[in-house]
């Protein structure tokens, strides 16, 4: 009898949706549930999508404690937003000041990689927009961990960016064993020195020539640049077959906005976590 009713308990728990399977850990798309601004307005579609009505630097938010404690996102790659529509402004997605992504208007999804950072402990995240507009947020799901990456360091040093005053090349040589598919990963701090400097970017090019990558294209802004987090030390960039043949052709050069980089790194694909 008591089995039973055990069985019994465990069938209602589970149609009552208390029990949640790994698929639903990944969707987190009903977190969001409130905005950063007064004047901006989000609604929930009977189909699920998101309206989300954003003014500039606003922020469609999501809480993801569980039991009022930050959760650990380790175990997992990215997380990605879906959009039901192609976007019409520039937007961000934003994890704590450690993690975010930028995407160009017109894409219909957006990827922020955990790639280098500390996602440990995380408290919320939020979209938000570079201008006034309206977004319609499909879903947005955390990708497990599947891979990991092999390291060859291709560049050290110290190189201060300041106010684009400073720049620094990585050899076409170093490039020799690339492969598309490979991530260019830099190593960097954000220089927090002067009080007015609220943001800070950085901008690869094909050495000599004024082409950015295209690997982050997505990510870049009308003047090629990238926007890192302010307590981020890491971003990869994912290598495209264009990237690899200028690469090797002509090598990098970065330079950018009140970033200290100290370290650039070459990864490759790896064994599987548990492999």
């Amino acid at each position: 009898m008591k089995k039973l009713l055990v069985i019994v308990s465990c069938a209602l728990l589970a149609g009552c949706g208390l029990f949640e399977s790994d698929e639903d850990k990944l969707d987190i798309t009903s977190r969001f549930n409130g905005t950063w601004n007064i004047y901006e307005q989000m609604s929930r579609n009977s189909d699920g999508v998101i309206t989300y009505h954003a003014i500039p630097w606003g922020g469609l938010v999501a809480s993801v404690r569980e039991h009022n404690m930050p959760v650990d996102w380790s175990a997992y790659e990215s997380v990605q937003v879906e959009f039901a529509e192609p976007t019409k402004v520039q937007t961000q997605f934003k994890i704590a000041d450690r993690v975010s992504t930028w995407g160009k208007s017109g894409i219909t999804k957006l990827t922020c990689y955990f790639d280098g950072q500390d996602v440990s402990s995380i408290d919320e995240v939020v979209l938000q927009a570079a201008d006034s507009g309206t977004l319609y947020v499909k879903n947005v799901r955390l990708s497990p961990l599947t891979t990991v990456w092999d390291s060859e360091t291709i560049w050290t040093g110290n190189c201060k960016f300041g106010n684009w005053q400073k720049g620094f090349t990585v050899k076409a040589e170093q490039f020799s064993s690339a492969y598309e598919g490979d991530k260019l990963e830099l190593v960097y701090t954000t220089d927090r020195s002067e009080p007015t400097v609220t943001y800070w970017q950085y901008k690869a090019i094909y050495n000599a020539t004024e082409e950015t990558l295209e690997g982050n294209e997505s990510e870049q802004n009308n003047w090629g640049a990238v926007m890192v987090g302010k307590m981020s030390t890491a971003c990869r960039i994912v290598l495209t077959a264009k990237d690899v043949k200028n690469l090797k052709e002509k090598g990098l050069f970065v330079n950018g906005f009140y970033m200290n980089v100290t370290q650039v790194n070459l990864l490759r694909k790896g064994a599987s976590p548990g492999a």
